[in-house]
C-alpha cells in the first residue's frame, strides 16, 4: 500500500527547479521590475512637466491655440490634396492604358463586372415592362 501511495504522487513534487528555469524566472522578474520602475519615473516626470508647462500654456494660449489649429488645417489640406492628386493620376493612367489597349491588372474582371451589370439592367428592364403590361391588362379587365 505504501508503494501505491508513493506512485500516485505527482512527479513534479520533490524535484528541484532546473537551472534554466531559475534563469528564466530571474530574467522575467528583473525585466518586469525595470519596466515598472521606468513606468513610475515616466509618470512622475509627466506630472512635473505638466505642472511646469501649465502656466506657460495659460499665458500663451491666445496665440498658441489658433496657431496650432491653423497649422493642423494647413497640413491636413496639403496631405489631402496630395493624396487626391496621386489617386487621380493613378486612375487616369489606368484609363489611358485601358483605352490604348494595354489592359491593366484587373481589366478582365472589370469587363466581366460591366457585362454582368448590363445583363442585370436588361433583365430588370424586361421585368418592369412585363409588370407594367400585366398591371395595365389587370386594370382593363376590372
Amino acid at each position: 500500500m505504501a508503494e501505491h501511495l508513493h506512485q500516485s504522487q505527482p512527479q513534479g513534487q520533490g524535484q528541484q527547479p532546473r537551472p534554466h528555469q531559475v534563469v528564466k524566472v530571474a530574467t522575467a522578474a528583473t525585466a518586469g521590475g525595470s519596466l515598472l520602475v521606468l513606468s513610475g519615473l515616466t509618470l512622475a516626470l509627466t506630472a512635473i512637466a505638466l505642472t511646469i508647462a501649465t502656466p506657460l500654456l495659460v499665458i500663451f494660449s491666445p496665440v498658441i491655440v489658433p496657431a496650432v489649429i491653423t497649422a493642423a488645417l494647413l497640413i491636413m489640406g496639403f496631405l489631402a490634396s496630395g493624396g487626391f492628386g496621386i489617386a487621380a493620376v493613378t486612375v487616369l493612367s489606368c484609363i489611358y492604358r485601358y483605352v490604348t489597349g494595354r489592359h491593366p491588372a484587373g481589366a478582365d474582371q472589370l469587363d466581366q463586372a460591366r457585362q454582368k451589370l448590363a445583363g442585370k439592367a436588361r433583365e430588370m428592364k424586361d421585368r418592369a415592362e412585363q409588370f407594367g403590361q400585366q398591371h395595365i391588362a389587370g386594370q382593363q379587365t376590372s
